[in-house]
């Protein structure tokens, strides 16, 4: 029996790539080969594992990854994703990657057709930020009139993604003035909440405080500060959405979407039991052991996050190598994916010991010092 609120959590999950991919050298405008690349059967079962520990996926989510692999790519996560037909479901970006924008007219018609691409795969679409609009956009009215254009033209509940600079450079300025407050309030029905990636916990509190009560659930994409924002600072429930087929409790807590949730499938489930279970101390220190790996995950440069997910799953016998897109991989040094199997271990991450002394090895490190 539950005794507690809830919580609803995706993970945004990566593409596996090929073993002999490791040989092949990609530059990163070079997209039309890039998915005879493409593990398809890691990249599924990632999926499959991930829904199995409960927690949603986020596809073709991550703006700096989405727009390196390019739309094609990402049209077909998004549809094999759809074909799992997950237990938990998924949501997935909606951008404007697939068509060439002269106008806001053109901006929003674009943006609605993924929309409607997503939503008939099964999935909710979260509106991507888009740098386009940054520019074509020359005031906030203008900036909220493109957003209430895309929701006219699409008959779907979306989610609205706020995502910084420290993840994408070209949205520096995004949602000027009020134009996030008041682009939530366009259709509180159509518009469920949103997804806040940009790593201030104070704001997000203020966000949440303010759409819990008008039934808009705020995901949290701050994956250096998440322990306390999902457990929150109280069991109180203000509201309530109906999200991915379930009806999901509001108040001063966030719900997740989380870049690092893919690397914590393990401890996850049992932490957010406990969290259902009203057992909120004990799953913020599990979970601040989980936050402790994102922040070594997520250290700057942030867009470089993925290599360290990718090599946990190799080092946890979870794939058969580390392998990024255009071979983003080799972003980060030994120094710090050593790092990175020292906070999996302390958040129980990790798989068998064979898988990470082969990871060990391939560091340079004798076995044991890798710590954990």
């Amino acid at each position: 029996m539950s005794h507690a609120p809830n919580r609803l959590a995706l993970a945004a999950a990566r593409v596996v790539m090929q073993d002999g991919y490791a040989a092949v050298e990609h530059a990163a405008e070079d997209r039309a080969t890039l998915a005879e690349w493409v593990d398809w059967d890691q990249t599924l079962a990632l999926r499959s594992r991930l829904d199995g520990a409960g927690l949603g996926i986020a596809e073709a989510m991550d703006t700096a990854q989405r727009y390196e692999i390019g739309w094609d790519l990402a049209r077909a996560l998004i549809e094999r994703t759809g074909a799992l037909n997950l237990r938990t479901g998924f949501v997935a970006g909606a951008g404007i990657d697939h068509a060439e924008i002269h106008d806001l007219e053109g901006l929003a018609q674009a943006w609605a057709e993924q929309c409607r691409l997503i939503a008939d795969q099964g999935g909710v679409p979260v509106l991507l930020c888009l740098p386009e609009l940054l520019a074509l956009a020359p005031d906030e009215d203008a900036f909220v009139a493109a957003y209430d254009a895309v929701l006219a033209r699409c008959d779907t509940p979306v989610l609205i993604h706020w995502l910084g600079p420290m993840f994408h450079p070209g949205l520096a300025g995004y949602f000027p003035g009020d134009s996030f407050e008041r682009v939530m309030a366009l259709d509180r029905q159509q518009v469920r909440g949103c997804k806040l990636s940009l790593l201030d916990a104070d704001l997000e509190r203020r966000v949440r405080s303010a759409l819990a009560p008008r039934g808009q659930a705020v995901l949290t994409g701050d994956d250096h500060h998440f322990a306390d924002l999902v457990v929150g600072e109280s069991q109180e429930v203000l509201g309530e959405v109906e999200l991915l087929g379930r009806t999901w409790p509001l108040g001063a807590f966030s719900h997740a979407l989380l870049g690092v949730f893919e690397g914590l499938h393990a401890p996850l489930p049992s932490i957010l039991a406990d969290l259902a279970q009203g057992r909120r101390e004990e799953a913020r220190a599990a979970l601040t052991r989980c936050e402790a790996f994102g922040q070594v995950v997520f250290e700057a440069p942030t867009p470089a996050y993925k290599a360290g997910l990718a090599f946990r799953a190799w080092a946890s016998g979870e794939q058969t190598n580390p392998l990024l897109p255009f071979h983003a991989e080799r972003q980060r040094d030994a120094r710090h994916l050593e790092r990175v199997l020292d906070t999996a271990a302390a958040a129980r991450a990790l798989g068998p010991p064979e898988a990470l002394e082969q990871a060990r090895a391939a560091l340079g490190l004798r076995p044991g010092d890798a710590r954990g």
